[in-house]
């Protein structure tokens, strides 16, 4: 079953191409990775993919709906943790959540607020204002708040950026424990992350998608000692 498609997907700024006919098939429950040097476009095309702006000619089909047509509801099955931490500071973390299940308009709320604490192990930093704790912690409590309207679909863009390498191997096991029930898409600069978290990495290079596959694959493709190699030699088409 796939659960986001794309044909020919295509934008232009001006006279600028940012994304060029891109064709990808994201399967239900998969955590895809797309990858790609900065200006490769992939923060354009995660911007189309979640309805924050419009292509300027193709196709995104999610979960058989056409954004075109039914954005609105697209909006509703989908949510990003972004890069930036999403939480208010000055809140609580129990706080936090009760205000977004009420943005959302989350019937049973405190049953799904449970769940998620939970699921993240919120317990012992629920009473404690957001400001007030790790970077890693926020960044748990980020990703807890992008699930509260219980999406089919995830993007987590740079959801370890900033971390050290403890709070990212913590947060590794979080979003571990979240694949195969969602579809999930990531953006990384951290290629062991892409390699470790991944059923499939995408790799972008001057608007296209120049290569699809598993870490294995790649690495076999391009014949590298390891991921990181391989996608330096994808990202550049071979040149360093």
């Amino acid at each position: 079953m796939i659960a986001i498609e794309t044909k020919k997907l295509t934008k232009k700024f001006k006279d600028k191409v940012a994304v060029n006919e891109i064709d990808l098939k994201i399967k239900h429950g998969e955590l895809f990775a797309l990858l790609g040097v900065n200006g490769a476009g992939k923060t354009t095309t995660i911007k189309m993919l979640s309805g924050l702006i419009l292509p300027t000619s193709g196709e995104i089909i999610i979960e058989n709906m056409n954004m075109k047509k039914e954005v609105f509801k697209i909006k509703e099955i989908l949510n990003v943790s972004p890069q930036e931490t999403a939480i208010a500071p000055n809140l609580t973390v129990k706080e936090n959540l009760e205000f977004m299940a009420g943005v959302y308009q989350i019937k049973d709320k405190e049953k799904k607020i449970n769940e998620l604490v939970k699921e993240f192990k919120l317990e012992d930093v629920l009473n404690k204002r957001a400001k007030t704790l790790s970077g890693g912690w926020q960044r748990r409590v980020s990703i807890a708040i992008s699930l509260i309207n219980n999406p089919k679909i995830l993007f987590l863009d740079e959801p370890t950026l900033g971390l050290d390498v403890i709070a990212r191997k913590e947060l590794w096991k979080v979003i571990n424990s979240l694949k195969g029930r969602i579809t999930i898409i990531l953006t990384t600069h951290y290629m062991e992350e892409a390699e470790s978290l991944s059923d499939r990495i995408g790799i972008m290079a001057n608007g296209s998608i120049v290569e699809v596959g598993t870490a294995k694959e790649l690495i076999k493709k391009t014949k590298a000692k390891n991921f990181e190699d391989a996608f330096v030699s994808i990202a550049t088409g071979g040149e360093l």
